[in-house]
């Protein structure tokens, strides 16, 4: 049992590993793959499975990568975007100069903002 421990130690070191994305992905991957026993129709069903099966494959290829370095990007990405739906109390918008993320208020109509990194100052409404 120890060689067997040992190898898969050697085999997975360099790897990336498990993150969010790769729970959400598979989590959506099996959720696909039960909604699709519920379709009387084939060819959706046959899509649905298709479709969940790509999507948990991607995400095993996403743990055995050796690309750590853009995984983790990707993965610290979708970490920003999970946190944009969270806030729902606040706006965000991107320069139109530099292109830097600013959070705004919801709610305090048309407002200047100005850009916390080349001070740039542009109108939106929140």
């Amino acid at each position: 049992m120890y060689r067997i421990k040992m190898a898969l130690q050697r085999f997975m070191t360099g790897r990336y590993g498990t993150d969010k994305l790769n729970m959400w992905m598979l989590g959506l991957g099996l959720i696909l793959c039960i909604v699709s026993l519920f379709f009387p129709f084939p060819l959706v069903r046959l899509c649905l499975t298709l479709a969940s099966y790509v999507i948990m494959l991607l995400a095993i290829w996403r743990t055995m990568s050796r690309n750590t370095y853009k995984r983790y990007q990707e993965n610290r990405r979708f970490l920003l975007l999970l946190d944009r739906f969270k806030d729902r109390k606040h706006r965000y918008f991107s320069c139109p100069k530099c292109r830097q993320s600013v959070r705004v208020p919801r709610g305090k109509g048309k407002i200047m903002i100005s850009c916390p990194k080349c001070k740039e100052k542009f109108q939106r409404k929140s």
